[in-house]
This record gives structure tokens, C-alpha cells and sequence, in this order.
């Protein structure tokens, strides 16, 4: 039998049981495994990671694991731009877009409340969710492991928390989104994306007491529920900021 040693990085180790993270762990194997199905053996989504050094050099997934090789992985590097160093995957994710599975519907409406693009239904399937991942180049938001191990998932990341609020703070930053926010420009309903509206051209839609004191409306351009600033926004905009500013708390 050969032998190799891993060791994986950062939140990585979310995925491996507690007396092996953080630590070199060993790898014994009879034919030389291919490093991708090396890591998803010891536990670890491919999707999950962006960088591997073997033995100090820089590998893909298709490198062959050799007998003494020490190989470190680390995950997803969306903050800082490694691509002269080899990246795993064709382009960096600059600006994200979402598929959600169907256990994250709160954290879709959430990430869409913050001008984020998130696709999610009630009946979407796992195998919906890796179709569009993949033809669509979106990232895979999941509390399913085991999807994210697909091999033709390159784009995936698997959300720790369980409360929605922690969730879409996790996904912000996880990914660097703090800055890319853009709230209240998305149809939390259908994501679609909210356009001005003239009031006349709309007013049959309008409660009669809204109307008589607001002008400005947006409408979604996808499904057509019409917006306003109504009475809650101020509690809205306060949840928003708030969440944004704990970001990196």
C-alpha cells in the first residue's frame, strides 16, 4: 500500500469529523488515485475547494496522488484573486449568482431581498439544482453534502447555519458579497428584477389610500407584483443595514 498526507485549510474542515481537523491526515491507497477523488473520499466537495499544492507545486483535480506526496487543499478563494497561482475552476466567481436547493427558500428570498440573482422554487430537485448550476455557471447553495460531491458540480457551497439571517450572513461572507449588495432592486417572490413604474399606469393596482400619498412604484419585470415604499420599509432598510455592518463582525 502507498501513503500520502492531506491537510485541509479554513472551513474546509466543517467537513471532517473533529479528530481530524486541522491536522495532517493519512491517506493510504493501492492504485494511484485521482487527487479530486482522493478528497471527495476523505469528505470533502470538490466544489468546495480552489486550490491544491502537491508537494509545494500548484495541481488540478486530474493529478494522480503519488506514494510520500503532501498535499494541501484549500477552499474557495472569492476575496482575493489567486488565478496567476492555477485556480480549479474557468473563470473566478466575480459576481455570483445563485441556484438554492429547495430546504433554503427563506435564504433565497433573503439573498433576492439584497439584489442578489437566486434561483429557487419549492419543487426544485437535486438534480434541477445541479442542471442549472452547471449550464447556468451558478453557484449551488445546499445543506446537502452529498450533492455538492456530484462530478459535474463545479460551482457549490454548502450552508453551515440553520437560522435564514445567519444563513444569508454566512453566504455574504463567505463569498466577499458585503459590497456587491444591491437591496431592494430584486422580486423576493420570482427574482426577477424591480423596474420604475408611472404611477397612471398602474394606479388600478394601487390600494386607494396608498395612492393618494405615494408616487413612486417599481414593478417586477418578470412576474409584474408591483412595490412600494409602504409603512415597513423603514424596518426593512434598518434590518438590512444592520446586516450588511455585521458582516465582518
Amino acid at each position: 500500500m502507498s501513503q500520502a498526507t492531506f491537510r485541509f485549510y479554513e472551513e474546509l474542515n466543517d467537513f471532517l469529523p473533529e479528530e481530524r481537523r486541522k491536522r495532517v491526515i493519512s491517506f493510504t491507497f493501492d492504485v494511484s488515485p485521482s487527487v479530486k477523488d482522493a478528497i471527495e473520499s476523505l469528505g470533502i466537495p470538490h466544489v468546495e475547494v480552489d486550490l491544491i499544492i502537491a508537494n509545494g507545486d500548484s495541481v488540478d483535480f486530474r493529478y494522480r496522488v503519488r506514494d510520500g506526496d503532501r498535499i494541501a487543499v484549500y477552499p474557495v478563494f472569492e476575496s482575493i484573486d489567486i488565478s496567476p497561482i492555477v485556480r480549479l475552476r474557468p473563470t473566478p466567481l466575480r459576481t455570483p449568482t445563485f441556484v438554492a436547493d429547495v430546504h433554503l427558500r427563506k435564504l433565497a428570498r433573503l439573498l433576492r431581498l439584497l439584489g442578489f440573482d437566486t434561483l429557487h422554487s419549492n419543487e426544485i430537485s437535486d438534480q434541477e439544482v445541479i442542471r442549472i448550476s452547471v449550464e447556468e455557471s451558478r453557484i449551488a447553495l445546499t445543506r446537502d453534502r452529498q450533492l455538492l460531491k456530484h462530478g459535474a458540480l463545479t460551482r457549490g457551497y454548502w450552508v453551515r447555519s440553520v437560522e435564514p439571517t445567519d444563513q444569508v450572513r454566512e453566504v455574504l461572507r463567505r463569498f466577499d458579497l458585503r459590497e456587491q449588495a444591491a437591496p431592494l432592486t430584486r422580486c423576493v417572490d420570482c427574482n426577477g428584477q424591480l423596474e420604475r413604474v408611472r404611477k397612471e399606469d398602474v394606479i388600478e393596482r394601487i390600494p386607494p389610500k396608498t395612492a393618494a400619498w405615494l408616487d413612486e412604484y417599481r414593478a417586477c419585470e418578470a412576474c409584474g407584483k408591483l412595490y412600494w415604499r409602504g409603512t415597513h420599509m423603514g424596518r426593512i432598510e434598518t434590518w438590512i443595514d444592520e446586516l450588511l455592518k455585521s458582516v465582518w463582525r
